[in-house]
């Protein structure tokens, strides 16, 4: 089910420094890890829960920095998915550094 502006507004509080962009209704947020196998190791960890979650990621990695955008196509805008996948990419994140 896609969010109101107002649920996004809120969602996005619990996130840290991702952010949202209104025109193409994405939230997008660029991680840093302290070299490419790590980088590379995190996006096959998140590879394997968005498969589960049914929810894929849209990411481009360089080195050591994978950017991300999150959109649910289903419903042209954001959902519920979008705001599991970051919180867990977040959580992530921290055993990668």
């Amino acid at each position: 089910m896609k969010l109101s502006q107002k649920e996004i507004t809120e969602k996005l509080k619990s996130l840290q420094d991702w952010q949202l962009n209104k025109d193409t209704k994405v939230i997008f947020k660029k991680y840093k890890f302290n070299n490419f196998k790590n980088a590379f190791l995190w996006m096959a960890n998140i590879a394997e829960e968005a498969e589960n979650l049914n929810h894929h990621p849209e990411w481009k990695n360089v080195y050591n920095t994978v950017e991300v955008v999150l959109t649910t196509h289903d419903v042209s805008g954001l959902s519920d998915k979008d705001f599991t996948l970051a919180l867990l990419m977040d959580r992530e994140f921290t055993k990668f550094l």
